[in-house]
């Protein structure tokens, strides 16, 4: 059998930066359990902010956490009211009693996220609409944009409330999974049916830019 690897994971060190940042050999344990619950807790909370990913920095008594949202507006709130109580929640949820420090970070181009367009065919499919529709339509989008080489997304699960579930996939350009240099954006997404949970991949193949690349 294949062995199948993350295209993010595998690329952790060569393009990719990891999500957490920071060391420390003795809490090592206590840090990664805390950096997990604050990521579900806040991806819970903000789940119509449209949410891209969720960057944790950790100084001496500074824990710097960075929400990168396609509607940061929703996160701020009025005059800043939303980013206040949520630090306060995430204050509340940490063990050591450190300053907490929010960075909302807006994503203009939506259709070149993985995470973004794996949550938009979600919500998508449980409003119930045909899932070749949604493919065809969310595949169009992504290509229109030039910095995108390729694209591919599957979905998995009782399709259209057929009885037996099955496995379908469109996908348009290339995606050259074996290539490590070649930066391709990943993500796994649950659309909650009526009829069960369908699976959603989408895998995104970007171009670098020349600055990017002169950097790798």
């Amino acid at each position: 059998m294949s062995h199948k690897v993350d295209p993010i994971s595998n690329r952790l060190g060569i393009i990719k930066d990891w999500n957490s940042k920071w060391f420390n050999k003795k809490k090592r344990a206590d840090y990664l359990r805390e950096d997990s619950l604050i990521r579900d807790f806040i991806k819970k909370k903000l789940a119509k902010a449209a949410i891209e990913k969720i960057v944790i920095e950790r100084s001496a008594n500074l824990i710097n956490i960075i929400i990168y949202s396609a509607r940061p507006g929703i996160i701020i709130g009025r005059g800043g009211t939303g980013v206040e109580e949520l630090k306060k929640e995430i204050k509340k949820k940490i063990q050591e009693k450190s300053e907490v420090r929010l960075d909302i970070q807006e994503i203009r181009k939506s259709e070149v996220s993985a995470v973004l367009v794996g949550q938009n065919i979600a919500e998508q499919l449980e409003k119930r609409m045909p899932f070749r529709r949604v493919l065809k339509k969310s595949i169009d989008q992504v290509s229109q944009n030039k910095n995108v080489k390729g694209v591919k997304i599957a979905v998995k699960g009782r399709l259209d409330g057929t009885e037996m579930a099955r496995r379908e996939w469109l996908k348009d350009g290339r995606i050259p999974l074996q290539t490590l240099r070649a930066d391709i954006d990943f993500a796994k997404v649950n659309a909650y049916t009526t009829y069960g949970v369908v699976g959603i991949k989408v895998w995104i193949y970007k171009e670098q830019s020349n600055s990017e690349a002169s950097k790798k």
